[in-house]
């Protein structure tokens, strides 16, 4: 059967013969923070021509030619849309919200994800020339948008500079037409998995908010009870028996432990079928 997608999104969304699911985008665990399979952030470090950021800060990492001046500073802002929001919440639990404010983020902001921050931008200046405001000095912590008396951002403390979007998607030498690939320019070889966790076995065993559940089992081997309680063990437990689930912690010597990973990962880990333990 010859398949001929009738636009990019549907050559996006094709999964050749012999190809995993996951070589598909969407089953990336998460559309942000690195997964087992590439780290989708680093697309937007070259968003702009000249300069290389952070994949997930505003902060400049690399200016070239005349860009090379803002090597350390932070874009608070482009076309008008700002690339950080403020934080609020309680300091204490039970507190009352106000600005959450450290030593180390004394503006109490927030760097947003470029896929969020930036996709409007994308949408409608690839291509195109834009202006962005960066702080006018550079600066290794975060910093805020600063505004004038009526709340509005106070364009004349940043330093505008104008800037050429990088369209995401590469295009035909020949016809000029978009392509189902990325822009080469944006990303390097092996930049799409160089931001994963080093070695690759420290992915079973990070975060303790069990933030991995989409890529590794998590409560197994549960037997509920009449009463609607169940009981089972964590997938990371060194021993079955007694069957009770042991909080994830990194520091609890009853499940396994980085070290038990780098050194027998196959040996440690088991297989789940079915939500319970197999050979």
């Amino acid at each position: 059967m010859r398949i001929d997608p009738a636009n990019r999104t549907a050559q996006l969304q094709y999964r050749a013969a012999g190809n995993p699911p996951s070589t598909q985008p969407d089953s990336a665990i998460s559309n942000c923070y690195p997964g087992l399979e590439f780290d989708f952030r680093n697309i937007w470090r070259r968003m702009f021509e000249g300069i290389e950021m952070h994949e997930a800060d505003n902060y400049v990492l690399k200016g070239i030619g005349e860009y090379q001046r803002l090597e350390r500073h932070r874009l608070l802002l482009v076309a008008d849309a700002p690339t950080v929001v403020a934080l609020s919440g309680p300091q204490t639990p039970g507190g009352p919200s106000g600005p959450l404010t450290s030593q180390g983020n004394p503006d109490g902001v927030w760097t947003m994800e470029w896929s969020n921050a930036m996709a409007a931008v994308l949408r409608d200046k690839a291509g195109k020339t834009v202006t962005g405001h960066f702080t006018k000095d550079p600066s290794q912590k975060p910093a805020g948008i600063p505004t004038d008396s009526s709340g509005k951002p106070d364009l004349s403390k940043l330093l505008a500079v104008e800037l050429n979007v990088r369209p995401l998607f590469g295009s035909s030498a020949e016809t000029g037409e978009p392509l189902a690939v990325i822009d080469q320019e944006r990303v390097q070889p092996g930049e799409l998995t160089q931001s994963l966790c080093s070695p690759w076995q420290n992915d079973y065993r990070e975060c303790a908010c069990y933030y991995w559940a989409a890529s590794r089992p998590d409560y197994v081997n549960v037997e509920v009870a009449a009463t609607g309680t169940s009981a089972g063990n964590s997938w990371l437990a060194i021993h079955r028996e007694p069957k009770q689930y042991v909080l994830d912690d990194r520091n609890d010597t009853r499940l396994v432990s980085y070290e038990d990973l780098f050194q027998d990962w196959q040996g440690r880990l088991k297989f789940i079928v079915g939500g319970d333990d197999h050979d």
